[in-house]
């Protein structure tokens, strides 16, 4: 009997069992229910358990456990970034100047966009073909020496890398706090923020759910130095940088998550890249344009496009076949406009409205892939015929 199947991981991933055994206990009437703020042994247990899991996050992303700011999430981590950054800046002289790539994530661009409706000068850095960063538009927003900049490590349509590296030593020079979202590359990449952080880079976002930990957590792992304000006051916790009580399950399960990838990350790559050789084959054999391709990615992810297909309408079909598939970035599916992020990388906006992602993930197969490939076959076939009897 057919089993669906999830091509979907760069949305949300699975909750790992191992995961939800670890936070059961903080979600019972056992002795992990405390308030860590308190000072009874109930609370003890909960702070316990939340230093360890700063510690497991932490060595899972190559920071110091005093570096790691849990959050609700990449979002909140973003805007805490850009909007904390910026209210810890005295206003001086103006203009301020910040910079941002054009194929962020919304949640870097609507803050960033924020700041520009306050006066701010905001410069969205262009990319190439591939989405990479364009050398001399970024030299043109050094230039303008920005008070902070934001570049994401992966991009979450395309999976298209940056050499952050490189930016951030380059941005340190100018004299900017600099940021990335690494949301996409947790768990996908060998990743090292105190190297980072040598290199120039301040802070890094990172989320629970995408690597089969739970929704609702995630953190901003921040440089000490950087001169940042809360976005919510209250009784100081997280260094003062996030109040409320914290989801004391969520962050123990996106501390085991952590644990959990260091043991598989080196041979989940190599598998995931096998699966995504095989199936660029198939879909370039349909005649499919795959966006980034050529260019350094993720190991997991094919955005793509079959001209004279909507994507909307190819993603309703996979669905109905039994394929979890996604037309573009789920967390901006309410706009019915084509991709930001291709648009930026000058796709034609009838080519990008076909665009398809697929994100692969650790529980699939290469029978899974065979069998897609196989199904889209059969699914262009009919929608080509469709249209051909329509005209």
């Amino acid at each position: 009997m057919f089993a669906p199947v999830y091509f979907d991981n760069n949305a949300t991933t699975p909750l790992d069992k191992r995961v939800l055994e670890a936070m059961l206990p903080y979600l019972s009437d056992q002795a992990g229910f405390g308030n860590p703020s308190s000072r009874h042994d109930y609370g003890r247990r909960a702070r316990q358990a939340i230093d360890e899991a700063r510690q497991q996050v932490a060595a899972a992303a190559g920071a110091d456990p005093t570096e790691v700011v849990f959050t609700s999430g990449g979002t909140e981590a973003n805007n805490l970034f850009i909007k904390g950054v910026a209210a810890g800046i005295k206003p001086g002289a103006l203009p301020l100047h910040l910079a941002i790539s054009a194929i962020e994530h919304p949640c870097v661009r609507e803050p960033a966009r924020e700041l520009a409706r306050q006066g701010w000068q905001l410069h969205e850095i262009a990319v190439d073909n591939f989405g990479r960063v364009d050398e001399d538009d970024y030299a043109q927003a050094l230039a303008r020496k920005p008070r902070l900049i934001s570049v994401m490590l992966a991009n979450n349509e395309t999976g298209t890398l940056q050499d952050i590296s490189k930016l951030a030593q380059q941005a340190l020079a100018a004299g900017s706090w600099f940021h990335t979202d690494a949301v996409q590359a947790l768990g996908k990449l060998e990743m090292n923020f105190r190297e980072l952080n040598a290199a120039g880079l301040h802070a890094m976002s990172i989320s629970a759910h995408k690597i089969s930990g739970p929704k609702g957590a995630g953190a901003l792992l921040l440089d000490k130095r950087v001169d940042i304000r809360p976005l919510i006051a209250g009784g100081g916790h997280e260094r003062g940088l996030r109040s409320g009580t914290e989801n004391v399950a969520a962050i123990v399960g996106f501390g085991r998550a952590c644990e959990l990838l260091r043991t598989r990350l080196a041979q989940g790559t190599a598998e995931l890249l096998a699966l995504r050789e095989q199936l660029e084959h198939g879909l370039l054999q349909l005649g499919a344009i795959i966006f980034a391709l050529g260019a350094e990615r993720l190991p997991n992810t094919v955005y793509f496009a079959l001209p004279d297909i909507d994507g909307e309408t190819l993603v309703g079909k996979l669905d109905r076949a039994g394929y979890a598939v996604a037309s573009g970035a789920a967390c901006s599916s309410a706009n019915p406009e084509p991709s930001h992020v291709l648009r930026a990388m000058g796709v034609a906006a009838e080519l990008a409205r076909g665009a398809v992602r697929i994100s692969l993930g650790s529980a699939n197969s290469a029978a899974q892939v065979a069998d897609f490939l196989s199904v889209l076959g059969d699914t262009v076939f009919k929608l080509r015929r469709m249209t051909a009897l329509a005209g």
